[in-house]
């Protein structure tokens, strides 16, 4: 009789099936064939960069199939190994507005932030739009323009700081949307708010490490999918280094969930800010190709996989549930990193589905 086990490690289920007769099972005369699966499965990201362990674990479906073939009396044929992975996704264009044309990005810095913090995702959106040694930022945003009718130039523009904390601690996601608007948003520009460690968002670290949405200059509140004027996209991104670092901020700390491996060490030397530029990055990338709801993604139009998102959990090539692939180092620091920006500063981005290849697309 074939016997299959099933490890459903990124849920903690194990189950055992056995199916088949020994005469289905017989391949050859007098032989049989046991096969043992094992399925890494995570659940998939959408607009919200949801959990549990957003950062590493995978939309897709991992099974690694060995079969052993043993004849007669104990005479056995070599090993055999399989990896079989689920079919590629591929983002639909639903052919609504994307963002094209020069947009500033504004940040709205709420809660206590060092310089040193603010700095690192200063520069990392400063390097969006800036050349730099390959492997750059610049480059990895280039993706974004084989979206067509795609092409958003990013650059930095202003910043605000609300170190006192003008909406109380706890924030829901309309409190999001009116600091968003504080940033004198338009068209031509992308709102940012990032909330320091000790603030507590409504579904931060439960369901999700940040979002981007749009708003109604006018009156500001959350539109996914409407289609007013004067709409302006805003992001937001938690700093989870106090909250929930195993989901939001791995591979730079040990995961909550899933296959456990030793934590990066973050290229800025910060896990909390390190990780709220990887999910800046996602976030980013989702505003500008599927900003209003209407333009590139998979699946339903309220949770959908994203030019990011749909490839989760991935930084290098190799990657698998666990291991986030092979990464440049810093012989100096130890520090992993994918990418280089302005003054030669680094960062780990997360792989981007690339609509020519119809591949996640990473830069090492």
């Amino acid at each position: 009789m074939a016997s299959v086990l099933l490890s459903l490690q990124g849920s903690d289920v194990i189950g055992v099936a056995e199916t088949g007769s020994g005469k289905e099972a017989d391949v050859a005369a007098g032989s049989y064939v046991r096969l043992r699966v094992i399925l890494l499965i995570a659940p998939t990201t959408a607009t919200d960069i949801s959990l549990p362990a957003m950062a590493h674990q995978y939309h897709s479906l991992l099974v690694l199939l060995l079969a052993v073939a043993v004849a007669g009396a104990g005479a056995a044929t070599p090993r055999q190994l399989f990896l079989v992975t689920q079919a590629p996704v591929t983002l639909t264009n639903h052919h609504g507005q994307l963002l094209t044309g020069n947009y500033s990005v504004n940040l709205l810095w709420y809660g206590r932030f060092t310089p040193a913090q603010r700095a690192t995702v200063a520069d990392f959106v400063a390097s969006l739009s800036s050349p730099a040694p390959a492997p750059s930022v610049a480059s990895w945003w280039a993706t974004t323009a084989r979206y067509h009718p795609g092409a958003a130039r990013l650059a930095l523009g202003r910043q605000v700081l609300d170190p006192s904390l003008s909406l109380g601690r706890r924030l829901s996601e309309a409190d999001l949307a009116s600091l968003a608007a504080r940033l004198s948003p338009h068209r031509g520009s992308v709102a940012v708010v990032i909330t320091a460690p000790d603030v507590l968002v409504h579904g931060f670290c439960l369901s999700r490490c940040g979002l981007h949405a749009s708003a109604s200059a006018a009156a500001p509140a959350p539109e996914k999918a409407s289609r007013g004027r004067g709409r302006f996209a805003y992001v937001w991104v938690g700093d989870s280094a106090e909250q929930c670092a195993g989901e939001c901020a791995w591979p730079f700390h040990q995961p909550t969930y899933g296959p456990q491996a030793p934590p990066l060490v973050a290229p800025n030397a910060d896990v909390g800010m390190d990780g709220v530029v990887i999910n800046l990055a996602t976030l980013l990338a989702g505003a500008v190709t599927n900003p209003y709801g209407g333009g590139y993604f998979q699946g339903p139009a309220e949770a959908p996989l994203e030019a990011v998102t749909a490839c989760t959990g991935v930084f290098g090539a190799g990657a698998y549930p666990g291991y986030p692939g092979q990464l440049s180092v810093d012989a100096a620091t130890g520090a992993s990193y994918n990418a280089v920006g302005v003054a030669g500063r680094r960062f780990l981005l997360p792989a981007m589905w690339d609509p020519k290849t119809s591949q996640c697309s990473t830069l090492v």
